[in-house]
């Protein structure tokens, strides 16, 4: 499997031959309505996790817990969950550094899980988010938000919140940068780019 846009990384330079899909604003209605509609789905905060998988779905999962507690005046636990040793490219590319997996006091355990991230592609890193989930303890749901999903599924793998739904081609990336991130304006966009194997 190559190298994705989603792991280029922090400060990488956009693309100037790309174009903006989301800006600012847009980002930001998305990740209310994915709050409100996860607030929905579980009848309020209670026993919710928040789990971002890294790197920018952990900047996406904290700027969603302070939105749910905006609207529910609860602090909803946040956490990472770095799937570095469950990827199934990790034959391919052993060189990769784990990252860190930090998980709330809480733990997972009877939990409603949601995993969080930037992109939902092929499906790879979620089932590999799956598998350290795992490894972690047994959750009472798990369930799964993303900021674009641009299709393109490998696995039999589907968001619950989705922020977009963006249909593309193989032969181009998706870039999603994050101010918290990245350093620059909160964007997603959609550059030309070689086509991927496999992917996220």
């Amino acid at each position: 499997m190559t190298r994705t846009d989603r792991e280029v990384p922090q400060g990488h330079p956009v693309d100037p031959e790309s174009r903006i899909v989301l800006g600012p604003d847009d980002i930001a209605r998305a990740l209310r309505r994915i709050a409100h509609e996860i607030l929905e789905s579980n009848k309020g905060a209670e026993d919710l996790v928040l789990l971002g998988i890294p790197s920018r779905g952990v900047t996406l999962a904290q700027r969603l817990a302070v939105l749910i507690e905006e609207v529910e005046g609860t602090a909803v636990p946040v956490g990472s969950l770095d799937i570095t040793l469950h990827r199934d490219d990790l034959r391919s590319q052993p060189t990769r550094t784990p990252m860190r997996t930090e998980i709330p006091g809480c733990g997972v355990d009877g939990m409603v899980v949601v995993l969080v991230d930037d992109v939902l592609y092929s499906g790879r890193t979620v089932r590999a988010a799956l598998d350290a989930l795992s490894d972690l303890g047994r959750p009472k749901a798990v369930r799964l938000a993303v900021l674009v999903d641009r299709g393109h599924r490998e696995l039999p793998i589907r968001a619950d919140h989705v922020g977009k739904n963006l249909p593309t081609s193989h032969a181009e990336k998706v870039q999603v940068r994050l101010r918290a991130h990245d350093g620059i304006e909160d964007t997603v966009r959609i550059a030309a780019g070689p086509s991927h194997v496999g992917g996220r």
